[in-house]
């Protein structure tokens, strides 16, 4: 099938059918992004390796980050179609080497490969929607559509995943996505039409930037893994010298080349920059209250995977939630910044609330604060792109939108790998303190691992002293909580420093 410049004769069939391809495919990206989480502590009990809990997270989003500004560019020059299906193929393939995985190892690249999958989704299926609906009414009312899926989607994986664990095991989760998987391959390749913008194959891709900011990315979750454990090794030098040189130079091209990757202009002082660290922040605690409270919920406080899910779901839902309220009261203020504010205000209170939870805290009391995290990131994350959206210009409006997406999922990354560092040294040196207290120091090395508190009911661990270990644990937790919550103070203090931004004016 060759390109074509506009989908002319595209019947509403076709289009629907197209949609459905283009929805399939995202939904396999929305879906993995939750319903893993439930998931870790079972997958890392059965294939071991909790040391490398966090890459299973961020090893998805580091892959998503780097290729979402790629493939978003590269539909510009060549079409969507053909990066849509391949993303799809790719998807699905990886979720069956997941599903197959012998250990840690395989499992963390078929997550590597679902990010590369995703990230080409996410560059390439919003902008599909001009192509198929050139006409505003219609283009919106899919957009809509599209977004509420997205969140559907999200907020059905998290109690989706406990169920599947709970059920079938942890390798249900990845099987799911095959026959979603095909649905998606074949609409997208059938029905969604090849449209090009431009017949130009001069294509100017920053494919060095690129690769610098892979290597900047990936040489930070390194250190930040490594130095708790190494302290100022060879290693960990060699790895901070790398980012640093990373960092340099991608600098420098950036300013320096006429297509950069990351235009300067959105990175000079100003608003703009500031919704970027904002966006960042924010990512930074969604990410680690997805993929560390399931731990706590399990590990610390004993529920099975399946309760786990069903407290993580009013998070995910509220999101939805708050972005609905948000959009009824943002019109009647005079100063819109005032619900960013208000957002980050409650998620530091439901961070420091779960933060302050006991082995005898309510499951509904638990319930509650999960259910006000997510409305404050529904206020926080949708008026972050409204903000960023109208302090850039028209010729910038989408490599900002997609930077800022792309930021959430660094400092997701970048949260993950942070508190999964904080927690594994923390909870072995505060373990191996209490057990010694009390005269019990045989276990430090059976307990060392968490995930054997996920497996109380085994004989085995019936002699161990659960209790002691699970209140480790939740200390340990807490104060990753905690520090949560003053990344969310810290993200108000900046937010109060910007002036209103005038988002209704004509």
């Amino acid at each position: 099938m060759d390109p074509v410049q506009n989908p002319q004769g595209l019947t509403t069939k076709q289009a629907i059918l197209a949609m459905i391809g283009i929805s399939a495919g995202l939904m396999l990206s929305a879906l993995d992004q939750t319903v893993i989480g439930n998931a870790l502590p079972s997958i890392v009990a059965d294939l071991g390796g909790f040391n490398l809990y966090a890459w299973i997270a961020t090893g998805y989003l580091l892959m998503s980050i780097v290729t979402i500004p790629i493939f978003g560019r590269l539909g510009d020059y060549y079409g969507r179609k053909p990066f849509i299906v391949a993303a799809c193929a790719i998807f699905t393939l990886a979720s069956l080497g997941c599903a197959l995985a012998s250990n840690i190892y395989v499992l963390i690249i078929g997550r590597a490969l679902q990010g590369l999958g995703g990230g080409m989704l996410i560059g390439t299926a919003f902008a599909s929607i001009p192509d198929l609906f050139p006409d505003n009414k219609e283009r919106l009312k899919w957009q809509i559509f599209l977004s509420t899926a997205f969140s559907i989607v999200n907020a059905l994986g998290a109690p989706l995943g406990g169920f599947l664990t709970d059920a079938f095991g942890w390798r249900s989760i990845f099987y799911l996505n095959l026959p979603l998987g095909c649905l998606a391959v074949f609409c997208a390749w059938k029905y969604i039409p090849w449209v090009r913008h431009t017949q130009s194959n001069d294509v100017s891709l920053d494919w060095i930037g690129a690769l610098l900011i892979a290597l900047a990315l990936s040489s930070f979750q390194l250190f930040v893994e490594q130095f708790p454990k190494d302290g100022l090794s060879s290693w960990v030098i060699w790895l901070a010298s790398i980012l640093m040189g990373a960092i340099v130079f991608l600098i420098y091209r950036e300013r320096k080349i006429k297509h950069p990757l990351l235009p300067p202009a959105l990175f000079v002082a100003g608003t703009v920059r500031t919704f970027f660290l904002l966006s960042t922040l924010a990512g930074s605690v969604m990410f680690s209250l997805l993929y560390y409270t399931p731990l706590m919920f399990q590990g610390a406080l004993g529920f099975s995977s399946q309760q786990a899910g069903i407290l993580i779901t009013p998070m995910v839902l509220s999101i939805t939630l708050g972005a609905i309220i948000n959009s009824k009261v943002i019109r009647h203020l005079d100063n819109p910044n005032w619900l960013p504010r208000c957002g980050f205000l409650l998620l530091a209170i439901a961070c420091f609330c779960l933060a302050c939870s006991t082995l005898h805290t309510h499951f509904y009391l638990l319930l509650f604060f999960m259910l006000l995290s997510g409305c404050g990131l529904g206020f926080i994350l949708i008026n972050l792109t409204l903000f960023t959206q109208n302090s850039v210009t028209k010729n910038h409006l989408g490599i900002a939108t997609a930077l800022l997406q792309s930021l959430r999922l660094v400092g997701g990354m970048l949260g993950t790998a942070v508190t999964g560092s904080f927690i594994n040294f923390l909870y072995k040196q505060n373990l191996e303190k209490t057990l010694i207290n009390v005269d019990q120091q045989q276990y430090i090395t059976e307990l060392s691992n968490p995930n054997i508190l996920i497996q109380t009911s085994h004989s085995a661990s019936n002699e161990l002293p659960i209790g002691l270990a699970q209140q480790v644990l939740l200390d340990t937790l807490s104060l990753g909580l905690l520090a949560s919550a003053g990344i969310c103070l810290i993200a108000l203090f900046i937010l109060w420093r910007i002036p209103p931004i005038p988002l209704f004016k004509k």
